[in-house]
């Protein structure tokens, strides 16, 4: 099995290591040290690996930044000294975390619990879980994870043209025409969201002021949105008439 450790202090990662070839719960074959964001990203680019060891805070950044540039499909089991974020990864993620500083039956169990769910290892509670920690302890979020085939993306809010909702899925469409489905509902992202960025138009649609390209007054009940790109379900948007008004003012802000 090959392990990458991305931890920048040089005892944790002597420590770890340590620990790791002294153990018997998984075979390592290589153990792969990442000493920084821009190490990590470097490597991820060309090379992957069967399991992650991440510090979330490093010397050149939040270690949640490497998923802006490079996308991931293996667990993580993060390192920190932070409780508030240790917490978050406590109730959310699905392998484990490790608060320093922790001791050998610490990593034992984090190693077994791996173990145990590695063959029903699931992406979906991955994206959510690294999307709450992006937040990074705001009550909007800046980017949004969403699942490419087997890896995990990250896209910018302002990359963003909108979010829609179609049957029982939530959508995200970027900018430049791609559509991923969303985890989570209309009615909850839209609370997570910067009010200045995006606004609720109607039960189906969530828009980035940036993607409206024309307003169409049909009448003073009847206002409909051109949206770019175009949306795929082809259908017409238009402004829920309570919130015309509302919605109207926020575009011209």
């Amino acid at each position: 099995m090959k392990i990458a450790i991305i931890e920048d202090e040089l005892l944790a990662v002597n420590y770890l290591k340590t620990l790791l070839d002294n153990q018997s719960i998984v075979p390592v074959t290589e153990t792969v040290i990442l000493r920084s964001k821009k190490q990590a990203i470097d490597f991820f680019k060309k090379d992957s690996a069967d399991l992650i060891f991440m510090d979330i805070h490093l010397g050149d950044g939040m270690s949640l930044e490497i998923f802006e540039q490079v996308e991931l499909f293996t667990p993580i089991i993060f390192i920190t000294a932070f409780d508030e974020y240790a917490m978050r990864v406590f109730r959310h993620f699905t392998i484990d975390y490790l608060l320093k500083p922790f001791e050998e039956e610490d990593l034992h169990k984090a190693l077994q619990k791996f173990i145990s769910i590695r063959n029903n290892f699931d992406p979906e509670s991955t994206l959510k879980s690294i999307s709450t920690l992006h937040q990074g302890g705001s009550e909007m979020m800046k980017r949004f994870m969403v699942r490419e085939g087997n890896k995990l993306k990250s896209i910018d809010e302002h990359h963003t043209a909108y979010f829609f909702a179609s049957g029982k899925y939530l959508f995200l469409t970027t900018k430049d025409h791609q559509t991923y489905i969303y985890d989570d509902t209309i009615k909850d992202i839209i609370q997570k969201l910067n009010p200045n960025v995006f606004f609720k138009v109607n039960r189906k649609f969530i828009i980035n002021k940036a993607a409206v390209t024309e307003i169409i007054k049909h009448s003073s009940q009847k206002v409909e949105l051109k949206l770019s790109p175009e949306p795929e379900v082809n259908t017409e948007v238009f402004i829920s008439k309570i919130q015309i008004a509302e919605c109207l003012n926020w575009l011209n802000s």
